[in-house]
């Protein structure tokens, strides 16, 4: 089957890769535009359009896929499906009619649960057991649309957003392809989603980071892990008579103890490091001061002289 693919970020990459190693046909992809990255807000180019200028693919790249023109830029590429992976735009009713198989879309969770642009995270912040990736033929709602597979994996207690999210892409790749070959076979039997069911999964700006303390710690812990590695679970560290320090978490464990004051240091020595939550504490235990790089709670104490009772908060002021 001749493929168009929309896709941006490494997780639609990696879905790209395995159809390029498929009997389907690529005919060219479509990407978000480049966008400044780092701290010289340098343009970036997106993975997926890496991936296929490294596979000598066309590319084309847009801020809005439904204009005419550009509907009628991609009908020039005769596709008879598009294959959409966290592209990052809604797709109209022209595009939606183009391909005669319909426009397919992976999604990163066990539709009609956690629709949206970030499923893995909330699936984790959830404290879901399973999660997984479901195919689906695209209709005008989004995320709403038949299910034509779906197959689902464990959430280990340790895993972050990325972690899951590239477990989910090796996974999904496979399953696309099979759905495109009984697509092209006429052997697909889409499912509807009962869509009293649905929950909702948006996206996180680099504020939601903010680590809310007065939410019991196993919510926290929780939280950590589905901000890794976007946008990062920070805090800010607000020592008496010196500027904030702002902190990223990368990984910590919900502990039991008393916590009368939600960010508040309860140990602070040697290899153990405890902050008072909502109920129970936290216990970080990689770090990354603002300016500096991961480290563990040891290297953190040794380089800080961050004591108990000190005020860790989601502002860099009370």
């Amino acid at each position: 089957m001749r493929i168009v693919f929309m896709g941006t970020p490494e997780f639609a990459a990696s879905l790209l890769e395995t159809l390029l190693s498929s009997a389907h046909e690529v005919a060219g992809v479509v990407t978000q535009p480049d966008r400044p990255s780092g701290r010289h807000h340098v343009p970036v180019e997106p993975p997926a359009k890496q991936l296929a200028i490294a596979r000598g693919l066309p590319v084309l790249q847009s801020d809005d896929v439904n204009r005419r023109a550009f509907v009628e830029l991609l009908a020039q590429w005769a596709p008879e499906a598009i294959v959409v992976a966290a592209f990052g735009q809604k797709l109209g009713r022209r595009l939606l009619a183009l391909p005669p198989h319909g426009c397919i879309n992976v999604h990163a969770s066990l539709l009609p649960r956690h629709r949206g642009a970030a499923p893995v995270a909330h699936a984790i912040l959830a404290g879901d057991e399973e999660t997984g990736v479901t195919i689906m033929r695209m209709s005008e709602r989004i995320d709403a649309g038949d299910i034509l597979a779906q197959q689902a994996v464990s959430i280990n207690p340790t895993d972050t957003t990325g972690d899951v999210t590239q477990h989910l892409a090796d996974m999904g790749g496979g399953a696309l392809v099979s759905v495109l070959t009984a697509l092209e076979a006429r052997e697909a039997y889409p499912l509807p989603q009962d869509h009293r069911l649905a929950t909702r999964a948006p996206a996180f700006d680099k504020k939601d980071g903010a680590i809310p303390w007065d939410r019991p710690a196993a919510y926290l812990a929780r939280f950590v892990r589905a901000m890794n590695p976007w946008p990062g679970a920070f805090t800010f560290w607000l020592p008496p008579g010196r500027p904030p320090l702002r902190i990223i978490i990368h990984a910590a464990y919900a502990l039991e103890g008393t916590a009368a004051h939600p960010g508040r240091v309860a140990a602070a020595e040697g290899e153990f490091l405890a902050v008072e939550t909502g109920e129970g504490l936290l216990q970080p235990f990689s770090l990354q001061p603002a300016g500096g790089r991961p480290m563990s709670a040891a290297e953190f104490l040794r380089g800080y002289r961050l004591a108990p009772g000190d005020v860790l908060a989601p502002f860099a002021s009370q």
